[in-house]
């Protein structure tokens, strides 16, 4: 059954699918598709209400985050709908989704990501947006240093820091340097965020995030390639 099938037969007959009790799924337990997908769509539409303005630009981002079919745009559009109009806070959704999700922090990672995405459509991302994705973040368990490593990945920061993006530190050895590359690079590599869940209609933002990753691995050894030379 494709992922769009299964959304619409699952708010069929719904009046808010967002406002109830979510199973946890545990280590052993694949995560759905549509699961990851209501995660997205549920977190996505709150965000976009964080400004106080839904724009076209982060409608039509939501969209293109996963690619949907002309079959598809139905459900998500109503999904998102939904969602923007549901009594649950985002912060009581996105502690159900910790809950759900919290044998898969790829998983969590990855809603994180698709949120940055639909954050900044509309060319920036709002002081409001900055605050929701935060508290989001806090919500599911990242640690101050993971958040900025993530928000890096999409906003940037002052100072260019490749070393945070692989989450290492500047004085690791050139064998811990590899390891943390390939450990980062296998973890958001496009299959792996398909066989942790995620639709394949978003392995455009694994593709993305892999690029990032290996811009920053090789500043990193261009950046130690200069200072080993002689007299430099």
């Amino acid at each position: 059954m494709s992922l769009w099938r299964k959304l619409t037969q699952f708010i069929a007959g719904r009046s808010d699918p967002f406002d109830c009790e979510i199973e946890e799924c545990g280590p052993g337990r694949r995560v759905d598709h549509a699961d990851f997908a209501m995660a997205l769509i549920g977190l996505g539409a709150k965000m976009a209400k964080a400004d106080g303005v839904v724009t076209t630009d982060e409608i039509d981002a939501f969209r293109r985050v996963f690619r949907a079919p002309k079959e598809g745009e139905e459900a998500i559009a109503r999904l998102f709908n939904l969602a923007k109009e549901t009594t649950l806070g985002f912060e009581g959704y996105a502690q159900r989704l910790a809950r759900r999700f919290r044998a898969h922090p790829a998983v969590l990672e990855d809603v994180l990501d698709g949120l940055f995405h639909i954050a900044k459509a509309d060319g920036r991302v709002t002081p409001a947006e900055l605050t929701f994705l935060e508290t989001v973040a806090d919500i599911f368990g990242f640690s101050e240093r993971e958040y900025r490593r993530i928000r890096m990945g999409h906003v940037g920061l002052p100072e260019d820091d490749p070393w945070l993006i692989l989450g290492i530190d500047p004085d690791i050895d050139e064998a811990g340097l590899k390891r943390a590359y390939r450990r980062i690079a296998a973890q958001n590599h496009p299959d792996a965020l398909v066989a942790r869940g995620a639709p394949p209609e978003m392995q455009r933002l694994a593709d993305e995030k892999m690029a990032m990753i290996n811009a920053a691995y090789a500043q990193i050894r261009a950046i130690r390639t200069r200072e080993s030379r002689p007299g430099d």
